[in-house]
């Protein structure tokens, strides 16, 4: 599932989530064992599958949802949850649909969730289980003690890969105050930072499924990817032949598209970030512009960074650069070319000899 699927498979979580009056109903149901069909949304294309049932256009409440689902059709819910359009409807979808299921009322909410661009929620009165349908994709939704174990489980996996990644991070701004960069370092950092964003989506959509339950494991999750978003993009402008924030944006797309073997391939990063076509091996020299470097110095907007860049080119250049040299770029002035010069040989101090 891409990235954008991932956004839609959240928010439509976020729905049923406990503390919703939604997943209130649901548990209604539940404890009842009436069993449910639930579709909320795209009502233009729901309701040329319907057939039967009655107009309601009552406000949404659980009770009602409960009450409800004791007839045999579907529930019509708006898409913000807010009102019940119809009860008691008799669904039609196309029949040449693709379903993996064998249950009448299951086969049916897969295919209106193919056909429609509806959350489709199935109830079993036999299996007490709620079942989510959402563009084909199938959830079961699992008891919270489930969830968290799980949500625990992906956090520490998650504070393995962000210490990973500050390691190789570490050694990567090193190599660069040496000017000794290599593809193969940075095809290393890349695919760290996409195995970290991978398992931080993985705990949003358990923080998705959580509700309120989950304050805590985003409150961590939050902690554990700070900063991440804004430092890969600065280091995709700081080596991709485009370094404009927007391409960079799509560069970074573009990369989260790569399978994990791909990601391995040095070969492979250089081809998204379309580097020059006589980089052809791990070991070849690549020099930073110098944007996340420059990023840790406080108090340097990005419209000066970007001239010292346009003016300098890389990060080495930068590096030799006078205060005399810096205070000429407009905007710089004699007490940023200061603080430049000072962050500059503060950080490469810090490099271990």
């Amino acid at each position: 599932m891409d990235e954008r699927s991932e956004e839609a498979l959240r928010s439509e979580l976020e729905k049923v989530a406990p503390g919703t009056v939604l997943r209130e109903g649901l548990d209604y149901i539940l404890s009842a064992r009436t069993g449910a069909l639930i579709v909320i949304g795209d009502e233009e294309s729901v309701a040329e599958l319907s057939n039967g049932g009655f107009e309601l256009e009552t406000p949404f409440t659980a009770q009602h949802l409960f009450e409800l689902a004791k007839m045999d059709g579907a529930i019509i819910l708006d898409v913000g949850c807010q009102v019940i359009r119809r009860a008691n409807v008799h669904l039609v979808p196309d029949p040449s649909l693709p379903t993996s299921e064998t249950g009448m009322r299951h086969r049916t909410a897969e295919r209106v969730s193919r056909q429609t661009g509806a959350l489709v929620i199935s109830i079993s009165q036999r299996r007490d289980a709620v079942t989510l349908y959402i563009d084909g994709h199938r959830v079961i939704l699992d008891d919270i003690e489930v969830i968290l174990a799980k949500a625990n489980q992906a956090l520490q996996t998650l504070q393995r890969y962000r210490y990973r990644l500050d390691e190789v991070l570490e050694a990567l701004t090193a190599a660069e105050f040496q000017d000794v960069v290599t593809l193969g370092d940075l095809a290393e950092v890349v695919s760290r930072f996409e195995m970290l964003q991978r398992v931080a989506r993985e705990v949003s959509r358990y923080i998705s499924e959580l509700g309120t339950e989950g304050r805590l494991v985003r409150m961590q999750a939050e902690e554990l990817t700070a900063n991440v978003d804004d430092e890969y993009v600065l280091l995709i402008r700081d080596y991709s032949r485009d370094s404009g924030p927007r391409k960079a944006t799509a560069t970074r797309n573009a990369l989260g598209t790569l399978s994990s073997e791909q990601l391995l391939e040095p070969l492979q990063v250089a081809r998204v970030l379309s580097l020059p076509s006589d980089v052809e091996s791990v070991e070849d020299h690549l020099r930073p512009r110098g944007y996340r470097v420059l990023r840790r110095i406080p108090l340097l907007p990005a419209t000066v960074v970007n001239r010292l860049i346009q003016k300098f080119r890389s990060l080495p250049e930068l590096m030799l650069a006078s205060e005399d040299d810096l205070d000429d770029v407009d905007g710089v002035g004699a007490r940023r070319a200061r603080a430049i010069t000072d962050g500059l040989a503060r950080m490469h101090a810090q490099i271990p000899s």
